[in-house]
């Protein structure tokens, strides 16, 4: 019939392993079921100023528009090249954000660009100021920052 306690520690390891191969699989899958970004959610100070930059500046297209009388607030769902992106919502005077860049949070947003100096000059007819190019020292690609209408810092990376 077999020692009982060897049954017992038997019993124990499996269980252990069975454990181990859960907790092990429930971690590593979670990073296999990420598959993108799906959408950024920026709130704005002054909704139809937001709306213009996002819209006419960068070029967003408005997916869907909605105002949710009961929050006193508009929420707009914007896309680019035909992929939902940014959630821009109004509230009736919401807090600044710190101006400090690296206060805990999200810190900016970026966008990829084929052309930089391209973008930049866009931007600039625009009346959109932008900081000097920089180069990143780990990729050695070129990269810049401007800001919304809000003070979020938005970045423009040459790919």
């Amino acid at each position: 019939m077999g020692d009982p306690l060897l049954a017992l520690c038997k019993k124990d390891i499996y269980q252990d392993l069975e454990f181990t191969a859960y907790i092990w699989t429930s971690q590593s899958s979670i990073m296999q079921l990420l598959k993108a970004v799906h959408h950024i959610a920026i709130i704005c100070s002054d909704y139809d100023k937001s709306k213009r930059f996002y819209t006419e500046i960068l070029g967003f297209e408005i997916e869907r528009e909605v105002f949710r009388e009961e929050r006193s607030s508009y929420k707009l769902d914007l896309s680019l090249n035909g992929q939902y992106i940014i959630e821009l919502f109004s509230f009736p005077d919401p807090p600044k954000r710190p101006s400090r860049p690296e206060s805990t949070g999200l810190r900016h947003i970026a966008f990829q660009v084929d052309d930089i100096e391209l973008a930049i000059a866009q931007l600039r007819r625009k009346h959109i100021e932008t900081e000097a190019i920089r180069i990143d020292e780990f990729t050695g690609k070129k990269f810049t920052f401007f800001s919304d209408p809000d003070d979020l810092p938005i970045e423009l990376y040459e790919i």
